[in-house]
């Protein structure tokens, strides 16, 4: 019977740590988006950005927004993607609506 109270006060203690750390988490959050967003939106409204830069690989990874979809595939239809980023970027969603 010790066995599982330890099971459960680890999974209690665990269970406390990890809802501490989502309440700090969440008040780093709105610190942001009051303190600290404002900021790098008037930065990027004087460098003249136009879109978010992800990655640094592929240009397709660069800005999403601004990639034609064959892009990844230029070198061989049927090739692997060679950076990693690509996976992880959802396809455009006209090619997964039936």
């Amino acid at each position: 019977m010790t066995r599982a109270w330890t099971y459960l006060g680890l999974t209690a203690a665990l269970v406390l740590v990890l809802t501490g750390l989502l309440a700090a988490g969440e008040g780093r959050a709105r610190d942001f988006d009051r303190n600290q967003a404002p900021r790098l939106a008037r930065l990027a409204g004087q460098l003249d950005l136009t879109d978010l830069a992800l990655w640094t690989e592929a240009r397709y990874t660069r800005h999403p927004s601004q990639a034609d979809r064959f892009t990844p595939f230029q070198d061989m239809p049927g090739s692997f993607d060679h950076f990693p980023a690509g996976s992880i970027i959802a396809p455009p969603p006209d090619l997964v609506r039936p």
